[in-house]
């Protein structure tokens, strides 16, 4: 019986992880328990995911993310948004994406790739623009984010200073 789509694309994703060499969509299928025009669906919303996904002539690899990831929960007003951005990327942290869940439409995920304070100057000049407001308005102003980073100490002294400015609540790490 086939498995169901995302318990199914976290099997893919463990099966390409756990591989030294391309994993055909075929062999991918035959894992899985469905047709491999079902597996090229499922590495294209992989591949929309954000995963790192590479097709092959002998079939698909996954590129590990070289960064050590941490998820923090934060809370700020408006006016705000520029320094704490610029006070993550100060210390070599990259911010990955902002992310609220709302109680009504759940999980709401936006990637901001922000990796310098050219990205942050570029990224308010749009908030500012007035075209949409910051996602954290929808949630009183509480969000997350994912930071990432090449070393432990880097994203420790991001928690720090984030906590020194007081928008600091929670922080997790993650694979």
């Amino acid at each position: 019986m086939p498995k169901e789509k995302s318990n199914r694309k976290e099997e893919i994703l463990k099966i390409l992880k756990d591989s030294k060499s391309p994993v055909s969509g075929s062999e991918l299928a035959e894992l899985t328990g469905v047709s491999r025009q079902v597996i090229v669906q499922d590495i294209a919303l992989l591949k929309a995911e954000g995963k790192n996904i590479y097709s092959t002539n002998r079939g698909y690899l996954l590129k590990e993310d070289k960064y050590l990831k941490r998820q923090v929960k934060v809370v700020h007003e408006d006016d705000e948004i520029e320094k704490e951005l610029n006070a993550i990327v100060d210390l070599g942290v990259g911010i990955r994406d902002v992310f609220i869940n709302h109680r009504v439409y759940g999980k709401i995920v936006v990637d901001m790739n922000i990796f310098s304070r050219r990205d942050v100057a570029k990224f308010i000049e749009r908030i500012n623009s007035g075209i949409s407001s910051p996602l954290k308005n929808l949630t009183k102003n509480y969000h997350y984010h994912t930071l990432v980073a090449r070393d432990e100490e880097s994203l420790d002294e991001a928690e720090r200073v984030l906590k020194e400015m007081g928008y600091l609540l929670e922080s997790k790490k993650i694979n």
